[in-house]
């Protein structure tokens, strides 16, 4: 009789189906279950139920990890406090619904007995959950009565009537809070306030990006206020995501520089979208949002990944980088990240040779202004007729006449051998040692640290400095040497490099190394924290914004001008002590001695002779050895490292990683998240632990959010 009676009413009313449990639902389960010591069953309290469908190592700074406690609540049918397997495998059959975000958030409020929400519970639960000191919402308005009724006349809601007032109520949270603070009624507002607005109503989806330059929507036209047209315009994009993000995809695709402009976003719009044309307002705030730190006007994937994901944010696994400072380098980066003594030598040897290539193109860039500058320096001034130069340009039109073009680069041979280790050195080492000073977290690193990082490269590169140096010197001076003591009917023979080495031999070719310390090491202290700066702090550069060519350039040679003038006296000094004296000349002991000689010879100008050439050619040999460097680094990069993941970290699955990506985690878990940025449409308290200081008399309770939970007056502002 009970099998007829409960056929008939099958037939009649319908029945839930149990489903089948799959043999993935019961590994998931049983993988985080906890056994009850009493009945040995299984159960998910609400900490293993998160930890079930909100897997560790998910990026969680949008949407909390605590507020996947909503679910639980879903899940607990029968309020327990835990969840069965039954329980478990229900709750993944309503994850595979393909409508399964709206109908959690329609099971959150909804009275199991009638499958309907109830205004007045829906009501209180909302004022329960409800974040403290946020813009009140008028649930008497004009848009809550066309989906409840008025007052008189209310009624609940059943499913597809409760979905789609979810579906426009973030919209008319936004109107109504707009008016909350358009006190004048001139239809604007503060930045400031449309920034609480945002953050108040969709902080949740997205971009840290978006979130902190919100009050910079004011600047897209004249005046320092906001309109409500700009507000509109700014919710169509952020409605429209995802077309958005298909635009310019298709846009990118077709640009031959991957990088388009607003009238090309236009143009794409126009071609593929029939009913969903964006307004020239809205392209402007588009534009506007992703190019803050790209300001050509063309802008590529990464730029637009900015607003249109919203993971995104940029600090190492898990950052945020709002104005803090990145790493410097591609170097800097790998140095900072070793983790092996191997792979730390490993990586100083690809930049190692990285920079020997780049030292030797931006030696022989300069060299004849270099060439110039040693002649003017050895050019003694205490007697008459030992000026052989007047001036810079003199020098270089001499050493032509005299000598031919060939002349400007004598000794050119052995700069460039000696060049390559020299300035590998000296990158490897300053990038070593930033690396290993660089907080990974922040990307900052102390200026103290900057300046020994420096100072420790310039002190390095003097191992192989000083023999160049003496033997490039003495074979740049030794051309107007011979035509001297030509002149004087004398024959000095032309020496080579090699011949210079053997008569110096090991202990001369360190003659002057006190000089050369007093010079380099000051000058990598003042030129790399200074190259540094001027790269981040004028040029902008960060983990976002890549710096061309050009811009390296300029910011290599700028930092080279105090560097190289400032230290022009120990080079003075240093070219002295090196170059072989002449019959006449006044020969110097010491480092002590050959600035007391100097001084008392030919005053205190002497010390800056050749000044003005040791900046025009230090400031453009760094400029091009420097932007070499880097552009090397992205052409030959060290096989194994990902400068992506680097400056990304670890994202997980759930969202996809910056560069909009399609996430890759299974739908469940997708759903799940999707789920709650719908719930959390309504207020971004739901699922998050209250204080008695910010929850008043009735608390939050897990699994207590809905209408089965103990009634609570409505707070006092709705």
């Amino acid at each position: 009789m009970a099998t007829i009676k409960e056929a008939v009413k099958e037939t009649l009313v319908g029945a839930e189906v149990e489903p089948e449990l799959s043999s993935a639902t019961s590994h998931d389960f049983l993988q985080h279950a906890l056994k009850d010591e009493e009945t040995g069953e299984r159960y998910l309290d609400e900490a293993a139920f998160i930890d079930a469908v909100a897997p560790q190592g998910e990026d969680y700074h949008k949407i909390k990890r605590e507020q996947y406690s909503i679910l639980f609540g879903i899940a607990d049918r029968h309020h327990k406090n835990r969840v069965d397997l039954r329980d478990w495998s229900l709750f993944n059959n309503l994850l595979a619904k393909p409508d399964a975000e709206y109908e959690i958030a329609f099971r959150l409020f909804s009275d199991p007995a009638t499958g309907q929400v109830d205004f007045n519970s829906f009501k209180e639960s909302y004022a329960r959950n409800k974040t403290s000191g946020t813009v009140p919402f008028n649930w008497d308005s004009d848009w809550a009565t066309l989906y409840l009724g008025g007052k008189k006349h209310r009624h609940s809601m059943t499913y597809p009537q409760f979905a789609q007032m979810l579906r426009g109520l973030q919209g008319e949270r936004v109107r109504q809070a707009f008016l909350h603070f358009d006190k004048n009624g001139d239809g604007y507002i503060e930045p400031e306030d449309f920034q609480r607005i945002i953050q108040e109503t969709a902080a949740h989806k997205l971009s840290d990006h978006l979130l902190t330059n919100l009050p910079t929507l004011c600047n897209i036209s004249a005046g320092a206020k906001i309109s409500y047209a700009n507000v509109r315009a700014f919710q169509n994009v952020i409605r429209e995501m995802d077309l958005v993000e298909l635009l310019v995809r298709n846009a990118i695709r077709k640009s031959s520089d991957s990088r388009i402009t607003r009238v090309d976003f236009l143009n794409e719009a126009a071609r593929t979208t029939r009913f969903s044309l964006f307004t020239p307002m809205e392209a402007d705030i588009l534009f506007h949002f992703a190019s803050l730190d790209q300001p050509s006007g063309r802008l590529g994937l990464s730029d637009f990944a900015r607003v249109l994901d919203a993971s995104w944010h940029s600090t190492p696994g898990g950052f945020d980088n709002s104005g803090a400072e990145g790493i410097a380098s591609a170097a800097e980066k790998a140095a900072a990240s070793s983790k092996t003594f191997m792979h730390s030598v490993l990586v100083s040897a690809h930049h190692f040779g990285l920079g020997a290539l780049a030292g030797a193109f931006g030696a022989f860039m300069v060299y004849p202004i270099d060439l110039v500058k040693t002649r003017m320096q050895n050019q003694r001034g205490s007697r008459v007729g030992q000026l052989l130069y007047k001036n810079s340009w003199d020098c270089a039109t001499k050493v032509v006449k005299n000598e031919g073009f060939r002349g400007l680069y004598s000794g050119v041979l052995p700069q460039l051998v000696g060049v390559a280790p020299e300035k590998a050195i000296k990158l490897t080492v300053n990038d070593l040692v930033r690396g290993k000073y660089t907080d990974l977290k922040t990307g900052n690193i102390p200026l103290r640290a900057e300046i020994l990082a420096g100072g420790s490269a310039g002190a390095c590169q003097v191992i192989f400095t000083n023999p160049l140096e003496i033997v490039k010197i003495r074979l740049q001076v030794q051309g107007e040497a011979i035509k001297a003591a030509a002149r004087e009917g004398e024959q000095i023979p032309k020496r080579s490099a090699l011949w210079i080495v053997r008569h110096l031999g090991l202990m001369g070719l360190y003659k002057g190394a006190s000089a050369c310390l007093l010079r380099d090491v000051p000058f990598s202290a003042i030129y790399f924290p200074t190259y540094s700066h001027l790269k981040r702090d004028y040029f902008g550069e960060s983990p976002t914004k890549k710096l061309g060519i050009l811009q390296l350039l300029t910011a290599g040679a700028i930092a080279g001008m105090p560097a190289a003038y400032l230290t022009t006296p120990c080079d003075v000094i240093k070219t002295r002590l090196q170059v072989e004296a002449r019959k006449g000349d006044t020969a110097y002991t010491g480092l002590r001695d050959a600035a007391t000689k100097v001084f008392k010879e030919e005053g205190f100008q002497a010390f800056f002779k050749g000044g003005v050439a040791r900046v025009l050619r230090s400031s453009p040999q760094f400029g091009f050895t420097l932007a070499g460097y880097e552009l090397l680094q992205g052409l030959l990069p060290l096989p194994g490292e990902h400068p992506a993941e680097q400056e990304t970290g670890p994202r997980g699955s759930i969202e996809p990683i910056t560069g909009l990506q399609e996430a890759k985690a299974p739908l469940p878990y997708l759903r799940s998240r999707n789920a709650l940025k719908i719930i959390l449409d309504l207020d971004l308290g739901f699922g998050r632990l209250k204080t008695p200081e910010n929850a008043g008399m009735s608390g939050w309770l897990p699994g207590n959010l809905g209408v089965r939970g103990a009634a609570a007056s409505p707070s006092s502002n709705e």
